[in-house]
């Protein structure tokens, strides 16, 4: 027989307390009476929590949420080994920590064998299924044993007791749902645990310190809830402002700009956030994803530029890139990077003085440089330069033919206004967010139906 608990369960009695004659001194036993009716075990203690209303749910949600949140952030690295040999199952990074895992996996194995031998006092027995705390550098170390594995957790500061709960509830459920790769690496060492991760990721709610990003598509009913919440609109608005700087961002970063504006405690922002990933408004990315997507982008333009198919037009027929490429032949390695660096700094120089054209320009040779060369970290961070630099220029054409139709329609030269508005709406379509950009487009389309009345 296999026995189950179930905990952080919601009962609606469905009776209003203002007519209940047994409300509030019996309520307890009325829950316990209707559980132990259909089925449930309540001779063990059972913790019951009166919610008088919505709002007070909706505040243990907040408080829940966030706590959840304050454990993720907390972690750094979650590693998973045999329990008697101490072998490297996964090393799973949460966030940057520069850790040399097979040195802290040296420092546990020694204490844990210090521990055994009945030197160290105070420490938990770590045989018997209980926790196991050290402290390594500047982080503390949780441990734990299960039947047949051991988890670590790197963290910041100290385990909370909802963390240290998590940690016995996943060794359970890990060993119970992957016993035969277990079986499988304990009888003849078979290493295939990468397939476990997002398991890993589900159980410690790792998602939420995942660089995210917004969906592509609101639907109209979930922009109207959105439009009508004051917090979550504020959300969805600066979570378009940080990706207009880069293609994600995170959480506690997006709590922050929130906060400014809405003056609410950061549960309740992040209580709002949690509602729209859970509607897949706003979707968790993994790391190793945009390094692909990076990594693709990479590859795109390493092809154009090779083909001399620039982000823009305005080098194809410039002699200063054929220039350039005659020079790059002679070029050692150090020399094309500083040349590179010189670009960019140009580049700068041009795009502060609103000079963009320019600045494309330059930035364009310094692409063509990192990506003949090979410089990888420079490929990435000029590419998105460029991008940004090809976002503004599309903003300043976006402003020049608004206005220029405008002009236009007020000297009722109505075929000219129109193809304004008509450049205005392709510009539009490049950039920025497909909901705002939509709703702009969309009264742009109208305006030139009116126009074309008059043509």
């Amino acid at each position: 027989m296999v026995y189950f608990q179930v905990s952080r369960l919601g009962f609606n009695c469905g009776k209003d307390k203002e007519e209940c004659s047994f409300y509030p001194d019996h309520c307890k036993e009325c829950v316990k009476a209707y559980i132990a009716k259909i089925g449930f075990d309540t001779s063990q203690n059972i913790k019951i929590s009166m919610m008088d209303s919505e709002e007070e749910q909706i505040k243990m949600q907040q408080s829940l949420i966030w706590y959840k949140f304050m454990d993720v952030l907390n972690i750094k690295l979650v590693i998973l080994q045999t329990k008697d040999s101490g072998l490297l199952i996964l090393n799973y990074p949460v966030s940057g920590s520069n850790i040399n895992v097979d040195l802290l996996i040296g420092f546990m194995q020694a204490n844990i064998t210090f521990s055994s031998s009945g030197s160290l006092e105070n420490k938990s027995d770590i045989s018997n299924h209980k926790f196991y705390e050290l402290q390594y550098d500047n982080f503390n170390l949780l441990l734990k044993n299960g039947n047949f594995i051991r988890i670590c957790l790197v963290l910041d500061g100290n385990a909370s007791e909802s963390l240290k709960q998590k940690v016995a509830e996943f060794l359970h459920e890990y060993e119970k749902k992957y016993y035969q790769k277990i079986e499988r690496l304990l009888k003849i060492g078979m290493l295939n645990f990468d397939d476990t991760i997002d398991f890993i990721v589900e159980a410690f709610n790792i998602k939420l310190v995942f660089p995210m990003i917004l969906s592509h598509m609101i639907s109209p009913g979930d922009l109207e809830l959105i439009n009508k919440n004051l917090i979550q609109k504020a959300i969805i608005d600066f979570a378009n402002e940080l990706l207009n700087s880069k293609n994600f961002f995170f959480i506690n970063n997006l709590i922050d700009k929130v906060q400014q504006v809405v003056k609410s405690h950061p549960s309740i922002i992040l209580y709002e956030i949690y509602q729209l990933l859970e509607r897949n408004i706003i979707i968790p990315s993994k790391i190793e994803s945009l390094v692909v997507e990076v990594r693709k982008f990479q590859d795109t333009r390493a092809k154009r530029i090779a083909n001399n198919e620039l982000i823009s037009s305005i080098l194809a027929n410039d002699d200063a890139i054929n220039n350039l490429k005659e020079k790059a032949r002679t070029l050692d390695v150090e020399e094309a990077k500083k040349l590179m660096e010189n670009f960019v700094k140009k580049g700068e120089n041009a795009e502060k003085a609103l000079i963009y054209k320019e600045a494309q320009k330059e930035y364009e040779k310094a692409l063509y440089l990192a990506t003949g060369f090979n410089f990888e970290t420079n490929i990435g961070k000029i590419s998105f330069i460029i991008l940004e630099l090809d976002k503004k220029i599309k903003a300043l054409e976006i402003g020049f033919n608004l206005e220029t139709g405008e002009k236009a329609e007020k000297k009722k030269d109505y075929i000219n206004a129109i193809q304004s508005f008509q450049h205005a709406i392709e510009f539009l379509g490049d950039i920025g967010s497909a909901n705002e950009n939509a709703s702009k487009i969309k009264k742009l389309e109208k305006r030139i139906l009116s126009l074309q009345k008059h043509v």
